[in-house]
């Protein structure tokens, strides 16, 4: 070999250790990188909602922890009382479960859309991600202690509370919230973590847009004739008139979302909005569904599309009480078209809404909504007023 292919050689070699070094040094990089992305605490969104019983065993535990909240009704010997009541209604309820399967599918759901919309958030927020979702039930597993320990573990150090109630209400959203408040408190989470709270979005785009989608999809089963002559008619969870009384927003908040629904759908439908599972003889809000529909029939309509506005999920409302009481009960009043549009579920549209609504929120910096810190004028709960105080002045 002569001096100058010795030479050549020789730079060669050089050339291919800076490279491999250069190769070593980069895929070091990118796996300091990775490390510190899969040990970053992720921001935490929490999906809060009442939640149901998973089998009917889970039935009297739910009964008893719903009439237990003090946020929601107050009365003598409570704890005693509802211990009464929970026996009572038991056997009642486990029956509706009974007929629709066995336990409400609301967990599956959520879990569902929670799943989904973190691959989403990580993709249009990549400066918060990751994200993960943790569930918060009121009066079932998983409860909201149980969220809070698993961001505990988890090392959270920025929380999104994401109320699954689109409307507020003190009995709803508001009781969640006051529970979340003193768990937060409990587990001594209120000075290591930055809270803050989405606590209603009635009249987002998104939502409404997810919600005409599946009216229009209900529509379109019907024939050309039978659509000229069809009713809306848009169903919620009623109130009783004591809680609507002081002031609660929840009326109002459900028929902003039924005007933003029917001006998307061009307002060319009649509509009505109607309130439905009402329980025990005092005066709730109305006209109750069951009676609306005895109203329809008597005036000889036939063709009623019932649309669940206040629910984002399937559970014992939609799939027992609309599904089979009341489609029972139109059937024997002559009402043959009558159908009901589907839950939101894993919508693909309503996915994107959540993953939207909670980057959005990012984006503006809120802690809270302008609402949030105003109560009820009625309101008479001391709860509310320290929840309010929390998540409005300890995290600004």
């Amino acid at each position: 070999m002569n001096i100058g292919s010795l030479l050549t050689l020789q730079v060669k070699q050089q050339q291919h250790l800076r490279n491999a070094t250069r190769a070593i040094s980069w895929a070091g990089i990118q796996r300091l990188y990775t490390t510190q992305a899969n040990t970053k605490p992720p921001t935490a969104v929490i999906l809060t909602n009442m939640g149901g019983p998973k089998t009917v065993d889970d039935v009297q535990g739910f009964l008893l922890n719903l009439f237990s909240d003090r946020d929601i009704m107050q009365f003598p010997f409570q704890s005693a009382a509802a211990k009464f009541i929970s026996t009572r209604r038991t056997p009642k309820i486990k029956e509706q479960y009974q007929a629709i399967g066995g336990g409400s599918p609301i967990l599956y759901w959520t879990r569902k859309q929670g799943e989904a919309m973190e691959k989403l958030l990580d993709t249009i927020s990549p400066e918060t991600a990751p994200h993960k979702h943790y569930i918060a039930f009121r009066y079932v597993e998983p409860f909201t202690k149980d969220a809070l320990e698993e961001m505990k573990k988890d090392k959270v150090q920025r929380a999104i509370v994401f109320s699954q109630y689109p409307q507020y209400s003190c009995s709803t959203t508001g009781s969640s919230l006051n529970e979340l408040h003193r768990r937060i408190k409990e587990l001594g989470m209120d000075t290591d973590i930055k809270w803050s709270i989405i606590d209603r979005w009635p009249t987002h785009p998104g939502f409404i847009d997810a919600t005409v989608h599946k009216i229009e999809q209900k529509l379109a089963e019907y024939g050309p004739e039978e659509r000229k002559d069809a009713i809306i008619m848009f169903s919620a969870h009623s109130l009783p008139m004591s809680v609507v009384n002081k002031g609660d927003p929840y009326p109002a908040e459900v028929a902003a979302t039924v005007d933003r629904v029917m001006s998307k759908l061009g307002n060319k439908y009649p509509y009505r909005l109607c309130w439905q599972s009402q329980v025990g003889p005092k005066a709730w809000l109305g006209p109750q569904t069951s009676d609306a529909l005895k109203g329809f029939a008597k005036a000889g309509r036939k063709n009623i599309v019932v649309v669940p506005i206040a629910f984002t999920s399937d559970h014992i409302e939609t799939l027992f009480e609309l599904d089979q009481e009341y489609a029972s009960e139109a059937k024997e009043l002559g009402i043959t078209g009558w159908k009901r549009v589907d839950a939101l579920n894993d919508e693909p549209l309503f996915v994107k809404a959540m993953a939207n609504i909670v980057k959005e929120h990012i984006d503006k910096g809120e802690v809270v909504s302008k609402q949030w810190p105003l109560r009820c004028p009625g309101c008479d709960f001391d709860t509310c007023g320290h929840s309010r105080d929390f998540f409005t002045k300890e995290n600004k």
